[in-house]
């Protein structure tokens, strides 16, 4: 009879935001088409380490399951990326899951992204036209401007490219390249743009864009192909403009 072919994961686990990390492996049945989601539910189905023992399940968020949430961001084999995408058949073993570092730990893979929320607060990144009467259709956007517009709406803020960036470590307040182009697509917008000076001035100002190093990580790490450096780019541009308008005033061009 052959012998079943198993997968091992070596999982990064800690208790509680204030315990020590340990690792703990697991072994499980391999099946075709399995994703690492599919590997992790199989284990809190059964929570039983690689000696026998039984154990807590293991914790992790995860909320689509088609790279569309970015809840389930960790770290794979040593990379950041969505767990929901990553297919067993290409990884390889034995796999190791850790929570992505940039963040606080809450439990085991999950991890609290409010610094990255946080930072989308700071520079406003929406569009406030709130009210109770309807405000009629809005100005429209040149189709030119829509499509590298739409390019940059595909952030799902699942932080892989903060865990990515060096520049963003708890040594550091810089608020880290998704917020950076978030800035970009609501300054391009036809309404949002009534706050873009407030916008750039919060990227003048602690943590801001003179924190990036221009390391480029986080446009290679990004899922969804996000121009992230050109999204930077721009903004030193927009910046530098925004900084002679503050001193010479609303006219200067």
């Amino acid at each position: 009879m052959a012998e079943e072919k198993v997968i091992k994961f070596i999982i990064k686990r800690q208790d509680n935001p204030d315990s020590a990390s340990y690792e703990e492996t697991f072994e499980i049945p391999y099946r075709t088409n399995m994703n690492v989601i599919s590997a992790l539910m199989e284990i809190r189905r059964n929570p039983v380490n690689g000696q026998g023992e039984k154990t807590t399940p293991v914790t992790w968020e995860m909320g689509c399951l088609e790279e569309v949430c970015g809840a389930c961001s960790m770290v794979i084999n040593g990379k950041p990326r969505q767990s929901c995408t990553a297919l067993v058949d290409k990884l390889e073993q034995p796999i190791r899951l850790e929570p992505m570092a940039t963040f606080p730990v809450v439990r085991d893979l999950q991890v609290d992204r409010s610094r990255m929320f946080d930072a989308l607060k700071k520079v406003k990144a929406w569009i406030p036209i709130d009210g109770t009467y309807d405000l009629g259709p809005g100005p429209r956007m040149p189709e030119k401007k829509r499509q590298w517009a739409y390019e940059l709406s595909k952030c799902m803020t699942c932080g892989v490219c903060l865990e990515a960036c060096p520049n963003v470590n708890d040594k550091s307040d810089f608020i880290g390249p998704a917020p950076l182009s978030q800035v970009r697509l609501f300054n391009a917008h036809p309404t949002g743009e009534m706050n873009k000076s407030e916008r750039l001035d919060a990227l003048m100002g602690d943590g801001g864009l003179a924190s990036c190093g221009n390391s480029q990580n986080c446009v290679q790490s990004c899922p969804k192909g996000i121009p992230l450096t050109t999204s930077i780019a721009a903004l030193n541009r927009d910046t530098s403009l925004q900084s002679f308008r503050n001193f010479f005033g609303s006219d200067y061009q």
